[in-house]
């Protein structure tokens, strides 16, 4: 009985300190929604008597660059409790020191808002799409306290708010630190609604966009099948945050294609036109978001915790966190009835081409492919950069190693496979959320599969760059891997033919016909074996009758300057993967229980 006591004075002072914390208070409205601008005002209370930082985020969670999300923020204004005006100063493009308060700030701005996808915000009159790190200004040294935000939605009566934040009482929602408060986007417009209960976790999808309820009900039947799918994989759901998790889907004209993972919600935007069918419209990324739930979010990389909203996130370990989720995205498809085998199997060879047949290999491995995140990760630069022949998407050489390991591990006997690995690593770092580094998934890899296994994996394919034998392993699931074109002529590099003149689409790949020859991409093609590019509508009108090894003449004007080089064309070394009607049964029976996930 006193030990149940003492328990209950704990609870009650327990209770009392949370309840006594000081909050943070955010209010929005968008009375110019016309003109996609929001109105914003936070209210920091209990402060310091010692100059107010607030800032605007640079990085959002699931983002790695930098976004320098205050360039959108102006009539920025700061007030005491008495409504006096605080003078405010800039140290720098992203903060706004409040001095001379008497421990209570009201901070207000306005904030442009255009860009509907992941990583921005949109506000119009069709709906207000926030990112939170793009919307909303936060203050330096109170980062712990909690939050409460309402979401003035006046402008529309029609529009409701959705989002994975604590719903306390009308349009007013709670979360319990910044960091939690930033990792939570909205979607506030009258949208779609469906729900469905998942081992007592509320799945909600709340889609935005013009379809007809018939087909939102299908749409969420493959949205379904693809949580169920994923949840086999590793066995369960996480515990998801006040018991739900929240899809928030926007297709409309005026959105941008994006994906973007979250604790307990993640966006998934479109362009969609207001005149198409829902179909299956962006449910591959719908897949890719959902898998994160568990690899990202909770089997999370130790260098992104905790993450930076003030700098970029570099981070080694993309190609597994983001890699190996893009091999489950079609692969859920297909076990989930959405796409089918042979789609599945011939989609596989975009992806080998890619990695297989870029320069980058001969630069970065996997680790340090991934540490390009920063540079590449919806970042913006003006000056040229050599990225097609240095970089290789950290989401394509991680799926396609993804690939390789689950075959590879198939084909060691037993009942050895990715999906029971994956579920190894939610065991031992996922659930319990305690982030990993590189060394810890080749150790988890040697606990599931051996220790001579596991260290030839990474030291081949991890630590180096060397690619599997995708052919041979392929081979063993019944699918084959051939030339697509065994004795088409290529020169290497793409060229684009505009008003008669040819130009490389991109910088000349290294290795390459063009390359070895000397073109770069700001030279003028004129003609390729004596015919003028001005009478033909594409460079392969030309190569169609040549062979590789035969030698063709290239004129072309660099800085006014007309020159010619001789060529050795050569093979195109393009890929294709097919289902092998000739697999025998042992074969069928691998490539069954891939595809299946039996």
């Amino acid at each position: 009985m006193k030990k149940r006591f003492l328990f209950f004075v704990f609870i009650f002072c327990l209770h009392s300190v949370v309840t006594a914390q000081t909050t943070t208070k955010y209010d929005i409205s968008f009375e110019n929604a016309i003109h996609h601008e929001a109105e914003i005002s936070v209210h920091f209370d209990n402060l310091e008597e010692k100059v107010l930082e607030v800032r605007m985020s640079r990085t959002s969670p699931g983002r790695y660059a930098l976004h320098e999300f205050a360039k959108n923020v102006y009539n920025v204004k700061a007030y005491d409790e008495d409504g006096n005006e605080l003078p405010v100063t800039r140290p720098n493009p992203h903060q706004w020191n409040v001095s001379g308060h008497n421990g209570t700030v009201r901070f207000e701005y306005t904030l442009f808002a255009n860009r509907g996808g992941g990583t921005y915000s949109q506000v119009d009159e069709v709906h207000a799409h926030l990112n939170m790190p793009a919307t909303f200004a936060w203050a330096r040294n109170y980062e712990h306290r909690p939050i409460e935000i309402t979401f003035n939605t006046d402008f529309d009566q029609n529009w409701k708010v959705a989002t994975q934040l604590k719903h306390l009482e009308g349009n007013r929602y709670h979360a319990p630190d910044l960091a939690y408060f930033l990792d939570s986007p909205v979607e506030i417009a009258d949208f779609h609604l469906r729900e469905q209960e998942v081992d007592g976790q509320n799945i909600r999808m709340v889609l935005h966009t013009h379809a007809s309820d018939e087909e939102v009900d299908a749409y969420f039947e493959n949205v379904m099948a693809i949580v169920h799918q994923q949840r086999e994989v590793f066995g369960e759901l996480p515990e998801f945050d006040y018991g739900e998790y929240t899809f928030l889907n926007c297709y409309m004209p005026n959105a941008s294609g994006d994906g973007m993972e979250h604790r307990n919600s993640t966006v998934v935007t479109g362009s969609k036109p207001m005149d198409r069918e829902l179909g299956n419209y962006r449910i591959s990324t719908i897949s890719h978001e959902f898998f994160h739930v568990w690899n990202v979010e909770r089997i999370r990389p130790a260098s992104l915790e905790p993450f930076d909203f003030e700098e970029a996130n570099m981070s080694g370990e993309l190609w597994f966190a983001e890699g190996f989720t893009s091999y489950y995205t079609n692969l859920t498809l297909v076990r989930a009835g959405i796409i089918s085998e042979q789609d599945y199997v011939e989609g596989l060879s975009g992806g080998i081409n890619y990695v297989k047949n870029s320069p980058g290999r001969n630069y970065h491995n996997p680790i340090e492919m991934s540490y390009q995140a920063p540079f590449v990760d919806a970042a913006r630069s003006v000056d040229p950069t050599n990225r097609e022949n240095t970089f290789i998407s950290y989401y394509t050489y991680g799926s396609i190693l993804g690939l390789a390991l689950d075959l590879s591990l198939r084909n060691e006997g037993g009942s050895l496979n990715l999906d029971d690995f994956m579920r190894l690593v939610w065991d031992k770092y996922g659930r319990e959320e305690i982030p990993y580094t590189v060394r810890d998934i080749r150790d988890a890899l040697s606990e599931y599969a051996g220790e001579e296994f596991s260290n030839e994996f990474f030291r081949r394919y991890i630590y180096d760059s060397e690619l599997p034998d995708y052919q041979q392993l392929l081979k063993t699931a019944g699918v084959s891997l051939e030339k697509a074109n065994p004795d088409k002529a290529v020169l290497g590099t793409p060229i684009t033919i505009e008003n008669g003149v040819g130009k490389l689409s991109t910088n000349a790949l290294v290795g390459s016909p063009v390359y070895e020859a000397g073109i770069n991409r700001n030279d003028e093609i004129v003609s390729i074996d004596g015919i003028l590019l001005s009478e033909v509508e594409s460079v392969d009108e030309i190569l169609s009758t040549k062979k590789p090894g035969d030698r063709v003449e290239i004129r072309f004007k660099r800085m006014g300057e007309e020159r010619m080089v001789e060529v050795e064309l050569a093979a195109d070394p393009t890929i294709q993967t097919k289902l092998d009607e000739t697999a025998g049964s042992a074969q069928l029976q691998i490539r069954s229980n891939w595809l299946t996930g039996n």
